[in-house]
């Protein structure tokens, strides 16, 4: 037992991420969720009517407490985790999972709540306050509040092993990347003929902190990224990607029966609950509403894409061909597409890096969010965090100095750290007792790190990573509703991504680009020329890029979708039959992520991948405002504030959208920004009725 007092049982102001040990996890997990569930049944037993404050005010109050107390847990667990953190959060992730099922399983709980959506108070209630009363009723019924004692106790094991079996994924795919390493020997150099002089330092010094000779690759990506881009070892590259792409696929950490028994327990509580299927249950409370939809999205993006599809992969042809490479296998499709982009454009990405800074675009996208939004960001050195890399900031209201939240920044890759890039709302404040409580939140990714006295050199689509998770984080962190489970990021799948992917345009403007870049040398920002190429080829390969997010789409759907007897009976050979219109031969549709795939197996995007392309129709039509007022418009960045990133989900996402535009989404200036329009006519609007 730790001999200093539990902080995960302390009132704080700031998180104790520094004090919270692996012995901390189970003593107080286990204290929060019984003080949770003696408080929710103080509530069951009230004898009075029931009112809002109450029922749903109360509710609202031990759920967001337990969030807030196991928050930092499961943020640790992706930032720092250690065997003893691992195994303290196994022990007691089965009780976390109960806990949750529980709630809207509690008769008690439910027939308060029914009982108060009869009452007078809950008819004149205002609209936020009313719009929370439907939303309560709607999700206890979709999470089996209405199911007999036996489909209760059925729904409960379904949920407790699918929560089982997602963290044991991602524990896989953390495990697999970490096991995973290739040493080149000194004697081998020629191996990395081609991968960039800065990348080969960092391979050496993984090497030396081995204690081994030589270069040493790993499957973390800004070390696997440079090989299959730059190594003109063919070889080299079909052993690094073939490894990358086959994590899990079979061996010690393999995920295959965990998909197939996912997608069973998908189905089966879908039925249960009274759905077909896991896409029909999923979706009823996205802006897409069913699978059919969703699926008529994709298949209708997939026909307008094909074209710019067939043109590029054709395109890379030739130049493989060029390149004297026989045969086009999956490890050449980035080598040979960037030799291509350096060939069509002069553009090399170890050229533009060495303009962005990771400091230089930190500042630079602060002064755009400053201008754009009226939003100040202060660093606040703390010693409060999990590892040296990390900072902390404070995010200020600039026209009165309101503190609206603050956030810890992780942009580096380690082996104790899940890879991707993303956003974690630890703390949702906002409107309180007449002041305001400010919000907490985290971005985190795995960034390029630092190589010996150079700074952390970002590509631009590194650049791009940046400015989508702050703007995940400013949906957060600006959120003006008082109803916390309403507020920030907790709207429909299908618009979160939103407020992220609009950031990314910002990226790409002249004016931005000379405040995001100062060469770490010299500090002069990113030549005209040079901008003006990158900007040209923005829309290098985009039939490839769109078709890639299609496939994924497609396959997430269809396999949520078709009934799990027929996918898992030979579940390889069907997700590589999904892949084989989306890709160029059976070879590439065999070499598939799914069995690391964390998004839809560990994650929230199980049937909703769509959503990435859905926000992208809506994040493309709305930064068309700020292109025809000016991209540092304060008038429409205060209209974007008022009317998306304050609002949470205090409206429907197409009435807080149409607010905001003054109609409904168009899919034209997507494919504008694509392809310079689409080939074929047909429909041009998402989202409307």
């Amino acid at each position: 037992m730790p001999t200093n007092p539990n902080p995960l049982l302390l009132e704080y102001d700031r998180l104790p991420f520094g004090k919270i040990e692996a012995t901390h996890v189970v003593h107080a997990v286990r204290q929060i969720l019984e003080d949770a569930r003696a408080e929710i049944e103080k509530l069951v037993s009230l004898e009075s009517t029931p009112t809002y404050a109450d029922t749903i005010g109360r509710l609202d109050d031990v759920l967001e407490r337990v969030k807030e107390r196991t928050g930092p847990v499961t943020h640790l667990l992706s930032v720092a985790e250690t065997p003893e953190l691992r195994k303290a959060y196994n022990e007691v992730l089965p009780e976390i999972t109960e806990f949750w099922t529980r709630i809207t399983l509690n008769e008690g709980l439910w027939g308060r709540i029914r009982a108060l959506a009869d009452t007078d108070e809950a008819a004149a209630l205002p609209p936020l306050e009313k719009r929370h009363l439907d939303t309560t009723l709607r999700d206890f019924r979709r999470s089996g509040a209405d199911l007999s004692t036996a489909g209760k106790e059925q729904l409960s094991t379904i949920r407790l092993e699918m929560s089982r079996l997602e963290h044991k994924f991602s524990e896989n795919v953390i495990d697999a990347t970490n096991a995973y390493s290739l040493l080149i020997e000194d004697g081998d150099s020629r191996r990395l003929e081609g991968v960039p002089e800065p990348d080969r330092e960092e391979a050496r010094r993984k090497a030396a902190e081995k204690e081994q000779e030589g270069w040493l690759l790993t499957l973390d990506y800004p070390s696997f990224e440079p090989i299959i881009k730059y190594a003109q070892d063919r070889e080299l590259r079909r052993e690094l990607y073939t490894a990358y792409i086959g994590r899990c696929r079979d061996g010690e950490f393999t995920n295959g029966e965990i998909i197939a028994r996912l997608l069973h327990l998908r189905r089966e509580l879908a039925e249960l609950l009274g759905y077909t299927d896991f896409a029909e249950y999923r979706l009823e409370d996205h802006m897409a509403k069913t699978g059919e939809r969703a699926f008529g999205f994709v298949e209708d993006m997939t026909r307008r894409t094909r074209p710019y599809w067939e043109r590029d992969l054709a395109e890379l042809r030739e130049h493989a061909s060029e390149l004297g490479i026989s045969g086009f296998e999956p490890w050449d499709s980035a080598f040979v597409g960037e030799s291509l982009r350096r060939a069509r454009f002069e553009i090399d990405d170890e050229v533009i890096r060495q303009y962005f800074p990771l400091d230089r675009v930190l500042a630079g996208m602060f002064e755009v969010v400053r201008r754009v939004f009226g939003l100040v960001v202060r660093e606040q050195r703390i010693p409060e965090v999990w590892h040296p890399d990390v900072h902390h900031y404070e995010l200020f209201r600039e026209e009165d100095g309101t503190l609206l939240g603050s956030f810890y920044a992780d942009w580096h890759p380690r082996p104790d750290k899940r890879q991707g890039a993303w956003m974690n709302d630890l703390r949702t404040g906002g409107p309180r007792n007449g002041g305001f409580e400010p919000h907490v939140g985290v971005v985190a990714g795995n960034l390029s790190p630092p190589k010996g006295d150079v700074p952390s050199l970002l590509t631009h689509r590194e650049v791009e990573t940046v400015f989508h998770e702050f703007g995940h984080l400013l949906h957060h962190l600006t959120s003006t509703v008082p109803i916390a489970p309403m507020a920030g990021i907790n709207v429909a799948w299908d618009f979160v991504e939103l407020p992220s992917q609009i950031m990314e345009n910002w990226t790409w403007e002249e004016e931005v680009i000379s405040l995001l870049s100062g060469h770490h040398e010299t500090g002069e920002p990113l030549p005209g020329d040079l901008y003006k190429r990158l900007r040209s080829a923005r829309t290098f390969m985009a039939g490839s890029r769109l078709m890639r997010q299609l496939s994924f789409g497609h396959l997430d759907l269809r396999l949520h979708r078709d009934h799990p007897d027929e996918v898992t009976h030979d579940l390889m050979s069907y997700i590589e039959g999904l892949f084989e219109e989306y890709t160029p031969s059976s070879t590439f549709a065999g070499m598939h992520p799914a069995t690391s795939f964390t998004h839809l197996f560990a994650g929230g995007y199980a049937a909703a991948y769509y959503s990435y392309l859905w926000s992208e129709v809506l994040d493309a039509d709305a930064f068309g405002r700020f292109h025809l007022e000016g991209i540092f418009s304060r008038e429409v960045g205060q209209a974007y504030l008022d009317a998306i990133l304050t609002r949470g989900d205090s409206d429907e996402p197409e009435h807080l959208f149409r607010e905001f535009m003054g109609r409904d989404p168009d899919l034209q200036p997507l494919l504008d920004r694509s392809f310079g329009g689409s080939l074929e006519g047909g429909s041009s609007t998402v989202g409307g009725s």
